[in-house]
């Protein structure tokens, strides 16, 4: 809800559309369907769950770059017309599946972070906008907007810059076919700060006076995913087993610390990449944990640290969630605690090797935010008389959810 707050105060005349896959808790789509949010779908699983709660089907797009034609039938029997397309094999598959569908023309952006190795490029080039728009036309499609594909966060202004000069160009290429394209769609890329949202906004808005002024008519959206959720979410988890090291003997196996050697610590929890901590594998940094102990000699002030790493429970070499670390020396059946743990950490195990279920989510809110969430709903015309989250919610002085894993 706060970041809501925080996006409606930086970036007020660009609508949030939610990608659900970076966290499709009930009580997330719910919190955000009341306050007003529209949301950005990848998959049939998704698009139910989002209709499920009662979201209006002009208020979901359908993002999918491959789609299967199941799912696409089934956009069309449920009324979701909005769909991203960014190649002629996709749109003739949309063509013959979802003729009355409204598309929007994904473009990529060739300044979305260029150094960026682990990034990838989708969406069709500007060069090929034109026999995509052109083939639309032949096959009775509507295009009515065109999407950015800006995912990783950037810090660079230009970025957005680069893609809504891109954005006017194919505007006129498509009003030049015939299409009447009303939808701006600047992607994603939001970290979370304060001062990136004011210096997204301000780059953002000045391009859109420029290219896209009131008299056109053209709505401004954008696809922040991690932004309203990453914040909201704490991970506790459990270590389950330890071993100690020498420093300067980790490569030679089986050979015990000498008293004289400072030890590092390799700790194992009962979750790993494989589970809450997936967004490692795709390398982003996992941030240090905290400890929480029943006994206070572990965190005292003057406890020493030690060089540690943290391993998830698979024993694969790739379950390595942070490399390094310093923390006081842990005893199995202690706590570590996660912050910002809520982006693309949600769902099932990606294997079952661990045996391990998905940790049970909690979810708290104070009184005053519970009542000050409902005002704000209501200032944005969203009916809250059938608001069914009071089950999920306790009264509590705490504004976080917590995903606790059993030990």
């Amino acid at each position: 809800m706060r970041q809501h707050v925080r996006w409606r105060t930086h970036m007020a005349q660009i609508r949030p559309y939610y990608t659900v896959r970076c966290n499709s808790s009930p009580a997330v789509i719910e919190v955000l369907a009341a306050l007003g949010t529209g949301f950005i779908c990848t998959n049939k699983l998704e698009l139910e769950l989002v209709q499920s709660h009662g979201i209006p089907s002009e208020d979901i797009i359908y993002s999918g770059i491959c789609k299967q034609v199941s799912q696409i039938k089934y956009a069309a029997k449920n009324g979701i017309d909005l769909l991203v397309c960014d190649n002629e094999a996709e749109l003739r598959k949309i063509s013959r599946c979802h003729p009355n569908a409204k598309l929007l023309l994904q473009v990529s952006s060739e300044a979305s972070r260029p150094d960026d190795e682990f990034s990838m490029t989708f969406g069709c080039s500007l060069k090929d906008c034109r026999h995509l728009l052109e083939r639309a036309k032949e096959l009775g499609m509507q295009v009515v907007g065109v999407r950015s594909h800006i995912s990783s966060s950037s810090e660079d202004d230009k970025v957005y810059v680069h893609a809504i000069s891109d954005a006017r160009c194919v505007f006129d290429m498509g009003e030049e076919i015939g299409f009447d394209m009303k939808i701006l769609d600047i992607g994603g890329g939001f970290s979370g700060s304060d001062v990136q949202l004011e210096l997204i906004n301000n780059a953002v808005m000045s391009m859109v006076d420029l290219y896209f002024p009131l008299s056109t008519g053209v709505s401004v959206i954008a696809e922040p995913g991690s932004f309203f959720v990453s914040s909201a979410f704490t991970l506790a988890v459990n270590v389950v087993s330890k071993e100690v090291v020498a420093r300067d003997r980790q490569d030679q196996a089986h050979d015990d610390p000498s008293p004289d050697d400072e030890p590092e610590f390799q700790y194992y929890m009962n979750d790993g990449v494989y589970g809450s901590f997936a967004s490692k594998l795709s390398e982003t940094l996992i941030a240090a944990p905290s400890v929480h102990k029943s006994s206070s000699s572990c965190c005292s002030l003057d406890a020493p640290v030690f060089s540690s790493s943290l391993w998830g429970p698979s024993g694969d070499d790739l379950d390595l969630v942070v490399e390094h670390c310093l923390l006081p020396e842990l005893n199995i059946r202690d706590w570590l605690v996660f912050t910002h743990a809520g982006a693309y950490g949600l769902g099932q195990p990606f294997c079952t090797a661990t045996d391990s279920p998905p940790p049970p989510v909690y979810y708290v809110i104070s009184s005053r935010d519970w009542f000050e969430m409902q005002d704000v709903g209501v200032t944005h015309e969203a009916t809250l008389k059938n608001f069914s989250l009071v089950p999920y919610f306790l009264n509590s002085c705490q504004t976080e959810a917590a995903l606790s894993v059993p030990a």
